[in-house]
């Protein structure tokens, strides 16, 4: 059997969650003695300094008998993280916190409002 026999054989089912710089892949895969099994596997891509990057990646195996127990750890663990902190995300406030003092919320000039307007018939 060759190597992509084995691998579409071993993915009987896959998603993917693309979230920033973090991919996330859910695979159902196929034990030898054919049962299934979940992979969850966190791709994140780092850049170097001269432009070339690469991939570190982490991958969880979550077997059917553990399903039920993961399930009810993972909507408490994410019940509570809502709970306390809200569904906003905390970089998307900031930004716009950063935004509102370059627009000037309160109506008063920014650094950014300091610039002349030019068109290029005025030179």
């Amino acid at each position: 059997m060759s190597e992509k026999d084995l691998l579409e054989k071993d993915e009987i089912f896959s998603k993917v969650l693309r979230a920033g710089r973090r991919t996330y892949f859910f695979d159902v895969r196929e034990t030898k003695a054919g049962d299934y099994y979940l992979t969850i596997t966190e791709s994140k891509k780092f850049t170097h300094d001269d432009g070339s990057f690469h991939y570190k990646k982490h991958k969880i195996y979550l077997y059917k008998e553990d399903f039920e127990a993961f399930r009810e750890i993972l909507t408490e663990m994410t019940d509570y993280v809502v709970d306390q902190k809200g569904e906003e995300v905390i970089s998307e406030r900031h930004q716009k916190d950063f935004k509102k003092e370059v627009i000037g919320i309160d109506g008063e000039s920014s650094p950014s409002d300091n610039f002349t307007d030019l068109s290029f018939d005025d030179i």
